[in-house]
């Protein structure tokens, strides 16, 4: 196999190879395509598409995958750039940085900017750390010392507006 010749058999690939061979064990066992894609959470058309590829077949559809322009790829060094320095940032906080450094920026599913950001944190071995917020119990304060707001909008209907 030449992901592994190359040393490219990430968590990804493997869980794809995985998925492959229970297919085609499921479809040896007997089981339909729908039942396959109910149980492989996938859609049946993909499940028929696996199960008439060989393994070789497979592993060029995934050298493909691996291999395709996306969408983000002339932002990645900005992507990778804000990662390095903000290694907590999520993907809406990037895709919202992106939107205010480039105007021409393409609409993007905010799923899009995700998987990509993911992409570049793998590609680059940058671990999303997260922050633990701290809560605690506000102290107890006499009556009136203490209050809060909802700043909400309500809108009246008079006699004068229809």
């Amino acid at each position: 196999m030449l992901y592994i010749k190359e040393g490219r058999m990430d968590r990804k690939t493997m869980s794809n190879w995985i998925m492959y061979h229970e297919i085609h064990r499921l479809a040896r066992e007997g089981l339909s395509n729908l039942a396959i894609a109910k149980y492989a959470v996938c859609d049946r058309r993909n499940i028929a598409r696996y199960l008439a590829m060989n393994e070789s077949e497979y592993e060029e559809f995934l050298i493909k995958q691996d291999s395709r322009p996306r969408v983000l790829d002339k932002y990645e060094d900005f992507v990778k750039g804000i990662l390095i320095a903000v290694p907590g940032a999520s993907a809406a906080q990037m895709l919202d940085w992106l939107k205010e450094h480039y105007k021409n920026l393409p609409r993007l599913n905010p799923k899009t900017v995700h998987n990509y950001v993911m992409s570049i944190r793998q590609k680059y071995n940058i671990p999303l750390e997260t922050i633990e917020r701290e809560y605690f119990i506000v102290e107890e304060l006499p009556y009136g010392q203490q209050a809060q707001a909802d700043f909400g909008e309500y809108y009246l209907r008079n006699s004068e507006a229809k």
